[in-house]
């Protein structure tokens, strides 16, 4: 027996064949993990030993494992976004609904797919780079709740930022402009919100932030004390409401307006 609702079965199996014939696709799911494995086998190579003070919190040698995490969220909302978005692009999109004419349906298995392929990568990507840990960086970091926190904490973003992606995706209908929007945001515009934020004293709103609940929720009790960032359990919340409105968002616009 399926776990998936059999009306879900041929949209679901589209999307699949879609993304596993992608080329880009593929390269960007082995990407990830070489970019794991090299910050952390490099940042936990040249560590020095676990600073009870330090940051983050899990140890200096881990800060790899933290790199490739914010990398594979980046690469999840790229994905997500110029999966969902590239169909506008190249005008598929109304073919697609022919076979699936109910858009509920469509617009399920769109956020279906991309969560579970981001949710697969980001355990392959973290499953590597805790490997290097333990291969190059022993002792000079603890195993433990923590960590194993910031492991599931690092699955979570991922899955959000591939939904988030989707609904931006949907939402612009063109891949190259959401793609563009959602790193550009993350890497440059909210960065600097934060800086103008901090210098007029009114940096707590900026915890309201995707990208600020995104370092909130990856770096689970390194930035407790900080004015940018919410402590990981509200951090989660933050990035889960603002994965619901933007995923919303676009489920919205593919029922309601015209393909």
């Amino acid at each position: 027996m399926t776990p998936l609702p059999t009306d879900l079965i041929p949209p679901v199996t589209s999307e699949v064949r879609k993304v596993a014939t992608l080329r880009w696709c593929l390269l960007l799911a082995a990407l990830l993990p070489a970019v794991g494995l090299v910050a952390s086998a490099v940042t936990a190579g040249m560590a020095g030993p676990l600073d009870p003070r330090g940051q983050p919190v899990t140890g200096a040698a881990t800060l790899g494992l933290y790199l490739a995490i914010l990398a594979t969220v980046l690469g999840a909302g790229a994905f997500g976004a110029a999966t969902a978005g590239g169909e506008f692009r190249y005008g598929s999109i109304p073919l697609t609904a022919v076979f699936t004419a109910d858009r509920d349906r469509l617009m399920a298995a769109k956020l279906l797919v991309a969560g579970v392929a981001a949710l697969a990568v980001a355990l392959l990507t973290e499953l590597v780079a805790v490997a290097c840990l333990f291969g190059f960086g022993r002792g000079k970091f603890e195993f433990g709740a923590r960590l194993v926190a910031v492991f599931g904490a690092g699955l979570f973003a991922a899955v959000c930022w591939a939904l988030i992606g989707v609904g931006l995706g949907v939402l612009l209908r063109q891949s190259t402009g959401a793609v563009a929007l959602l790193l550009g945001w993350l890497l440059v515009f909210e960065p600097l919100v934060w800086l103008v934020a901090e210098g007029m004293g009114i940096g707590g709103l900026a915890v309201l932030l995707p990208g600020s609940a995104t370092v909130g929720t990856v770096f689970v009790g390194s930035f407790d004390d900080s004015g940018l960032f919410a402590p990981t359990p509200a951090a989660l919340v933050v990035l889960l409401l603002w994965t619901i409105a933007v995923g919303a968002a676009g489920w919205w616009r593919l029922r309601e307006r015209d393909l």
